[in-house]
Formats: structure tokens, C-alpha cells, sequence
């Protein structure tokens, strides 16, 4: 999926008019500075606003957050159910900012200004591979077409069937509750019409579907900043503007997507030769970090290959630093001062583990609380909570690894995720990472067993 950023309009017409309206009203950006907070509402969507396993994350976080710390302010961003909370909010003057990659549309346009657009979003058509051929609009006539009601996806088939006559059909999917996706899935419908950026997150929880074409119009993605705040307004341009000149914004915006952390599969081959090659340095320090805290070091340097190949200089997309990948937060509050320093790094992970499995109930049996506690690390323990909830909701076993797994990857289903405690989650990746880390421990255990053969052999022959 290519997503481009594109020149954003001056919009200097407009911005004239608003600040002659706003002469006599105070400055926006004066109010957010003297209190020290810009406040920004959102959604709970996996291309807006969710938390992971250190914290907020999101395409909206990371836009919002450089946006306040060019003002010199903190940020307040907190999710609400829908669009008419956000407006509510906006129009009460409660956020500044709408910011949940919106389009400027009438209803947008009766509360609040439409900022420059930041990026304009491809429109997948996504199909069940066994449909037949769908290359164009016009192959989709006589088509069961999903979409999502009241969406910008709607707006655009309305705008398409009505301006080119084309015979197009489709089923509204209610905001909270099947993701049209789903609707494909199950065969309520053929295609459905999706952001190419939220496809790119729906995509691991659908095998079934595909890409068969983009539409010509893609949809453009803005902020709304609310009324009477000219200033506020000419600021977030502004904004746009410098991280569009720096290449800023480019690099969020690759950051930000569902292919943004791509699991590799085991490779044998790849890790005996890491085996012999990278872990000497560090096994020592693997071996004492885990004895500290009771845990295998077979388990934590297995975990620590998997977030890094156990290289030191490694960063994440996400920001994360060295063997075992911690973000700038969880290594301040475990007091690493180097992250880049393997063995603060090894002996700090070996603590955030141990802290993140004491959480999990006692009563849950080994070796499904140890796997549990691997998947917290990943994802948080706050999710691993949510799903041990959905589990039991749905008749499934909550103390049971093989159950919880199970469910996981609902959590990034808005269905689901939109009861849930804490909201979305990319629940395909710690089901991923204990199927890697579980084998590689299985590896290192066989090579410990082949060392310890090799010993056998010498003391015999000596």
C-alpha cells in the first residue's frame, strides 16, 4: 500500500475571514498556553488513537503530540464513542481539536474549520478471493457492496452513482457493530469499500479478502480545529506545513500503519549461526538477570532474539531501543540510563517480565501463566486482561493460554474492542510473538542439550 502526503492549500482567503471574525475574541493559542495543555478529542480506532503495550499510540498520538510540544504544551488526547461526541465536544469548546483522520464535511463544517489536508488516503474495493474478477467500478453492478453507515465511504458511492449513473448497491454497516469486513467474511456481502490506511490493520484478521481495486478518488484526511480560534487554526497549517518541508511527516505517516511491525517467522538456519555468533557476549548476562527474578534465561534471551536478534544498536519502528527493545518511558521508570547498553537493557527487561507475570492470577497453571505473561510484555497487560474478559464472555477457558490466544486477535475487531476495557489492540501480534518466542526457546533448550552431550562425550573419552 502506497500512501503519499501531498502540498497542503494555503487557504489564505479563508483564513483572512476567520481572523477578521475572530478580532475581538481572544486568542486561542494565549488560553492553551496559559493553561498548559492543548486538548485534542478523538476515537479509539487503530489509525487514531489506542494503547499499547507502553502507552497511547496512534497516527492522531504522534501528529498531536509534536503538535503540542511545538507549542511548548502538554497534550491531553482522550477517545469518545463517535462523531457526534466529537462535534459535541468541539462545538462545547472542550477540545481544541478534532483529530481522528476526518474529513471536512457538512456536518464538520457547522462546528468547527477544516485544517489543510495532511494526507489523502487510497479507497480499497476488498473482495472474497473466490469472487469472481472485480477490476472496476463497473464489475461491481449486480454486487452485494459493504460499507459503513453515515461514513466517508458512503458519501463517496452516493457521490459516484449519482454523478457517473452507475448501478451501485450496497449494505450500511452500523458504526459499532460488524466492521463491513466482516459482513465479507460471512458472506453477507461480496466487496466492501475501506481506507486503504485501515485495511492495512483489518488485513491479518481477513485471509479470506483482497484488494481488487482502488478507486480514482481517495479520500483527503484533515484535522478540525474549533470555531473562533483563527490563530489556532493558522498555527496547526503551519505545523503541516514545516513537517511536510522537514520529511516529518512522511515518516509518521510510514510508521503508523497495521504492516508497521513485520513478524518474521522461525529461520533455523539465521539463528544457530546468531547462536554461535551474537549470544556468547550476552548469555552470562541473560543467565543472572533471570536467575534474579526466577525465570528461564533460556526464556528471556529467547524473548530478547525475537524483539532484537539480540543486537544492542537495534530500533524499532515504534522507537524502541536494544536487546530487548524497551521504549524511552519503561526504560526511565526501570532507570536505564543507556537502552543501547546491552546488559542494562537485559537486566531491565528480565524486571518489566517478572513484574508483568506477578500480575497474572496465581491460579493460573504453568505453562499457560508463563505464556500469558509473554504476551503482556508484547501487548500490555491491560489487553491481556481484556481478552482473559472476552474469553470467559464467550464460554472459553480464561486461565487457559490456548483459549486466550484464541481471542486475542479480536481486540482489533471495533465489535469487540469498542466493549473492551481499554479499547483496541493489535491483537494478532502477541499471539504471534509467544509462537516465535516458543520456538526459539525450543532451540536454545536442544542446543543446551547438545552441549551438555558434548560434555558427556569429552569427560568419556578423557
Amino acid at each position: 500500500m502506497a500512501l503519499r502526503s501531498v502540498p497542503l492549500a494555503a487557504g489564505a482567503a479563508a483564513l483572512i475571514a476567520v481572523l477578521a471574525s475572530c478580532e475581538r475574541v481572544p486568542p486561542a493559542l494565549d488560553g492553551i498556553r496559559q493553561r498548559g495543555e492543548l486538548r485534542v478529542v478523538t476515537l479509539n480506532t487503530p489509525v487514531s488513537y489506542y494503547l499499547g503495550a507502553h502507552g497511547a499510540e496512534g497516527l492522531e498520538f504522534e501528529l498531536a503530540q509534536a503538535f503540542a510540544a511545538k507549542l511548548g504544551v502538554g497534550l491531553l488526547m482522550y477517545p469518545v464513542a463517535d462523531a457526534q461526541a466529537m462535534r459535541a465536544d468541539l462545538a462545547s469548546g472542550r477540545a481544541d481539536i478534532a483529530a481522528a483522520q476526518l474529513t471536512a464535511d457538512a456536518g464538520w463544517e457547522r462546528i468547527g474549520m477544516g485544517a489543510d489536508v495532511y494526507e489523502r488516503v487510497p479507497q480499497h474495493v476488498v473482495c472474497r478471493r473466490s469472487k469472481a474478477a472485480v477490476r472496476k467500478l463497473a464489475d461491481l453492478g449486480g454486487s452485494r457492496l459493504a460499507v459503513r453507515d453515515a461514513s466517508p465511504q458512503e458519501r463517496l458511492l452516493e457521490r459516484l452513482r449519482d454523478s457517473r449513473g452507475l448501478d451501485l448497491e450496497w449494505l450500511a454497516t452500523a458504526p459499532a457493530s460488524v466492521d463491513p469486513l466482516e459482513d465479507v467474511k460471512a458472506g453477507h456481502a461480496d466487496c466492501a469499500l475501506v481506507d486503504a490506511r485501515e485495511f492495512s490493520f483489518s488485513r491479518h484478521l481477513y485471509p479470506e479478502v483482497s484488494i481488487a481495486f482502488s478507486l480514482p478518488e481517495e479520500r483527503p484526511a484533515q484535522w478540525i480545529v474549533r470555531r473562533r480560534a483563527g490563530d489556532l487554526y493558522a498555527a496547526v497549517n503551519e505545523f503541516f506545513r514545516s513537517i511536510v518541508t522537514s520529511g516529518e511527516l512522511t515518516a509518521i505517516l510510514a510508521r503508523a500503519s497495521g504492516d508497521r511491525r513485520r513478524f518474521e517467522y522461525l529461520e533455523s538456519r539465521q539463528f544457530q549461526e546468531h547462536i554461535a555468533s551474537r549470544l556468547p557476549p550476552y548469555r552470562a548476562w541473560f543467565e543472572e538477570a533471570a536467575a534474579q527474578h526466577g525465570i528461564d534465561w533460556r526464556l528471556l534471551a529467547a524473548m530478547g532474539y525475537q524483539e532484537s536478534k539480540w543486537n544492542p544498536a537495534a530500533v524499532s519502528p515504534d522507537g524502541a531501543v536494544g536487546v530487548m527493545m524497551l521504549v524511552a518511558s519503561t526504560a526511565k521508570s526501570l532507570g536505564v540510563k543507556d537502552r543501547r547498553d546491552a546488559r542494562q537493557s537485559i537486566f531491565a527487561g528480565a524486571r518489566y517480565f517478572a513484574h508483568v507475570r506477578t500480575k497474572v492470577p496465581a491460579r493460573v497453571p504453568e505453562p499457560d501463566r508463563t505464556w500469558m505473561a509473554v504476551a503482556a510484555y508484547n501487548v500490555g497487560f491491560g489487553h491481556l486482561e481484556d481478552a482473559r474478559v472476552l474469553a470467559q464472555a464467550r464460554g472459553k477457558n480464561p486461565d487457559l493460554w490456548a483459549d486466550v490466544r484464541g481471542v486475542l486477535p479480536l481486540l482489533a475487531q471495533e465489535r469487540w474492542y469498542a466493549r473492551a476495557k481499554r479499547g483496541y489492540a493489535r491483537g494478532w501480534e502477541p499471539v504471534q510473538f509467544v509462537e516465535q518466542v516458543q520456538g526459539f526457546l525450543t532451540m536454545l533448550e536442544w542446543q543446551e542439550l547438545a552441549e551438555e552431550d558434548e560434555e558427556i562425550e569429552s569427560v568419556g573419552t578423557s
